[in-house]
């Protein structure tokens, strides 16, 4: 058939499902069309609910309320009208929106529904419970007349009654009961007439249960509230909201227990199920992070002789897969995972769990767990050998485990994942397909570089970070040619960090793009200073380093250009340092830029030569004019004699930059003997403590009019 054309063809068609439904189980004077007219609002204000923005549980407690005000109190009325609104919400009313998220919402309504049924049915239930209270009392002390009217009122509301009502004597020999809870039941109204209540006890009974009982008999209270569980004869289980009330004589004494009984089985039937979707892995069926969590919190404030072991898991290469072969195969190959860490795991104490993308976690608990959480993780590893065929292929399955274990309250549960989580990730650094136990120290340094890397971005607004500049040294005459600049972050905690501890995060959060602008440009503006201060001194010039991932960005020519042109500094007073391994292998679209700014004028040195495997070959297509030898050459010059192998070297390195019109400086010196050794071998400049450390501008300045006027 069909489907209606416009939305409210298709809101009357789901109301009109909802009421052939539900109307042969409702006790109401309307026809059958009349009801649907009755239902029509609710079922607008469910669509409405369904494509509201944000979900309102109001809405649907409403509906619920307004099964009852509509006479639907059969406990059938609310099974088949959830079922309705489970089947046929989402289908005319969707309006053809993300099902699955309309799907989960509806769920969500069903749950309210449910429980505002329930409120508005337990509301009526309490209200006929006074009245019939009230027309027992009243009917003790009128006359005969009133008394026989008064008793058909009671006998109207005890059978008309859409909830079981039952009286017993005070030892608990049941008199009365209504249809309503011989249907709850199952069974007659003579076999009931047989039973004792004191019979009714169930395994999953409340601890007070009896005593408030007992209490109620004897008079100490008027009536209690809870919820029970009854069997029925026929082995199945009967959920009841139970009111117990205790009804006494004209005298005051008591004389006869009332029980009113709701239904709740459904209701209870459906919140396990959303419970259960709540707390697992709808892919793989495992608990998920809730529940993990609330295990992990159980079992981290049990006693402190309570012990636990945890692993955590992430696949290595998962990404690929999905990229590769889809993310349905990906699925697959998630679930087959999930199946194959759920067999090592089946010890008491143990459970897996799936936190999430390829992340899982296994966790043992007991009195000693080191040696159990290793072969946990052991058994893990062992059953992720075997590849795993998806699709006619055979992928290999590795993983990398952090295990993280000790004693309850030492740490709370977010503290054990995180450490565990930083551990994982040591061994995926390490080459992934291993576990490595926690460490505090290296989960100390981890988080000290989390919060290093979250404060970047706010310390360059805040004008925390500083240059100090060390001078470059000219071998042959001792003059101050230059300066490098050297970046230095003024941390709030940590005091002045020294680029080694930052500049790796900037690179890897691509903040080194804004900090290297920034620091290019704060260097050429004290270069023009220098040369303002220095008269007709020769300008010093300033080196400035270049990352890799500067080297890259489109905007850097433009951006050097521009610096340049708003200080009013020449290119041939800027020097940019790139290291030798950025440059290995680099083709013609990476140089490119390094070209155009060397045909400006600018200077380009190749940083920490000698560290890499570049051919020596490859200098004559670089657009360099200065070599930055490493400090490593100049420590094997610290020993008189020098080494001699590491002088060749040097010698030969110097001899083919000279060749090649190349300029060669050197770092890390701190002797006058490594000075004058490097003199000897002809190398032009040099830098290090023997000169100076890296210090203010206003110290180059001085050592520079020391030069001038010396």
């Amino acid at each position: 058939m069909a489907a209606p054309d416009g939305p409210e063809d298709r809101l009357r068609r789901f109301a009109t499902i909802w009421s052939r439904a539900v109307f042969p189980v409702t006790s109401t004077s309307l026809t059958r069309p009349e009801f649907e007219e009755q239902l029509l609002p609710s079922a607008r204000r469910l669509r409405e609910a369904l494509l509201a923005r944000a979900f309102d549980a109001d809405t649907g407690r409403a509906v619920g309320a307004a099964l009852v005000e509509a006479h639907c109190t059969d406990p059938e009325a609310l099974s088949r009208a959830l079922d309705c609104v489970d089947a046929y919400l989402v289908l005319y009313c969707g309006e053809d929106g993300p099902q699955e998220e309309l799907r989960t919402r509806a769920s969500r309504l069903q749950h309210a529904m449910a429980a505002g049924y329930a409120q508005a049915l337990r509301e009526r239930t309490l209200a006929e419970q006074e009245a019939i209270a009230q027309a027992a009392l009243r009917a003790q002390g009128v006359v005969a007349q009133a008394l026989h009217a008064s008793e058909a009122r009671f006998r109207t509301v005890f059978e008309g009654a859409a909830i079981g009502i039952g009286m017993a004597d005070l030892d608990g020999n049941v008199l009365q009961v209504n249809g309503a809870l011989l249907r709850m039941f199952g069974i007659s109204e003579q076999t009931m007439h047989g039973r004792n209540v004191r019979e009714w006890t169930h395994p999953e009974d409340a601890p007070q249960t009896w005593k408030l009982y007992d209490e109620l008999v004897r008079g100490e209270r008027e009536h209690y509230h809870l919820e029970k569980a009854f069997y029925r004869p026929d082995g199945t289980v009967l959920w009841t909201n139970l009111t117990v009330s205790l009804l006494r004589d004209a005298d005051g004494e008591p004389q006869y227990q009332l029980a009113l009984m709701e239904d709740t089985t459904e209701r209870r039937l459906l919140n396990l199920r959303l419970r259960y979707e709540a707390t697992h892995d709808a892919l793989t069926g495992l608990p998920n992070r809730t529940l993990f969590f609330e295990r992990l919190e159980k079992v981290l404030g049990a006693g402190e002789k309570q012990g636990f072991g945890l692993c955590y898991l992430d696949l290595d290469g998962f990404k690929t897969i999905n990229d590769s072969l889809g993310h349905a195969a990906g699925d697959q190959l998630l679930v087959e995972v999930a199946d194959r860490l759920q067999s090592c795991a089946t010890a008491p104490g143990e459970m897996v769990a799936r936190l999430g993308g390829d992340e899982f976690v296994a966790l043992t608990t007991g009195t000693e767990t080191r040696d159990e959480v290793d072969e946990l993780a052991t058994r893990i590893q062992n059953a992720l050998v075997a590849p795993v065929r998806i699709d006619g292929r055979e992928l290999t399955v590795r993983g990398s485990i952090g295990i993280v274990e000790g004693r309850a309250g030492e740490h709370n549960a977010a503290e054990v994942l995180r450490s565990a989580d930083i551990t994982m990730y040591r061994a995926k650094s390490a080459g992934g397909n291993r576990f490595e136990l926690a460490d505090p120290e290296a989960d100390a340094r981890a988080i000290t570089r989390h919060g290093l890397t979250t404060a970047l971005p706010a310390a360059l607004e805040r004008g925390e970070f500083f240059i100090e500049y060390q001078p470059l040294v000219h071998l042959g005459d001792g003059s101050v040619r230059g300066a490098e600049a050297l970046v230095r972050w003024l941390h709030p905690q940590h005091g002045v960090l020294g680029p080694d501890r930052f500049i790796p995060l900037a690179e890897h959060t691509g903040l080194i793009v804004p900090l290297g602008r920034w620091v290019l440009e704060q260097s050429v503006r004290q270069a023009r200073a220098w040369r303002e201060r220095g008269g007709d001194t020769d300008p010093v010039r300033i080196n400035v380093n270049l990352s890799p991932c500067q080297l890259t960005h489109p905007g850097l020519v433009q951006d050097t250009v521009d610096i340049l042109e708003r200080a009013g500094v020449e290119p041939q007073a800027l020097c940019l340092e790139v290291t030798e391994s950025a440059l290995i292998g680099a083709d013609d679209d990476l140089l490119k830029p390094l070209r155009r700014l060397a045909e400006m004028g600018i200077d380009i040195a190749l940083d920490d030569f000698g560290t890499g495997y570049s051919n020596l070959a490859n200098l004559r297509r670089l657009p360099v004019s200065v070599l930055k030898l490493d400090r490593s050459f100049t420590q094997g010059m610290q020993q008189f004699p020098a080494d001699p192998v590491d002088l060749k070297i040097v010698e030969g390195i110097v001899s083919l930059a000279h060749s090649l019109d190349l300029a060669v400086t050197v770092e890390g010196v701190e002797t006058g003997a490594q000075a004058e050794q490097l003199r000897i071998l002809g190398c032009d400049t040099a830098q290090g403590w023997y000169y100076a450390r890296p210090g203010p501008p206003e110290r180059l300045h001085e050592l520079a009019l020391a030069d001038a006027t010396g």
